[in-house]
């Protein structure tokens, strides 16, 4: 039989010396926006059933949407559409086979992070 001594070494010794990298961050911000927005897709659906059902409904789903918190949650939610779609796109650039280095990996994922930004100013800015 085998010998199953005990050592004192930790069993995930990976999960102390990680580091985490612009990459992975940004991998897991897309999933977290990708499911995120489902969120506040029901909410504009909620909205727009009130709107088809009746005033008195439509005025509490039109409160809560207008609202301080239902202007950030649209606000943020506006930014998660265009984090996912720049990084739909970064990826789709990753699938060519482009980009897949270290330093450039880090400039595309830089430019998601800082073009969803901007990309969202400049519409809560037009609209």
């Amino acid at each position: 039989m085998a010998d199953m001594k005990q050592s004192k070494r930790p069993l995930s010794p990976h999960l102390q010396i990680y580091r985490p990298q612009l990459n992975s961050i940004t991998s897991i911000l897309s999933r977290i926006t990708g499911n995120a927005l489902l969120v506040s897709f029901v909410l504009v659906v909620w909205w727009l059933f009130a709107a088809s059902t009746g005033e008195e409904y439509f005025a509490v789903a039109n409160g809560v949407l207008t609202s301080w918190l239902g202007q950030f949650v649209m606000v943020i939610s506006l930014w998660g559409i265009w984090y996912h779609y720049l990084a739909g796109l970064r990826h789709l650039y990753f699938d060519s086979g482009r980009g897949l280095d270290p330093v450039t990996a880090d400039k595309l994922g830089w430019g998601c992070i800082i073009g969803s930004v901007v990309l969202t100013l400049l519409t809560c800015v037009i609209v």
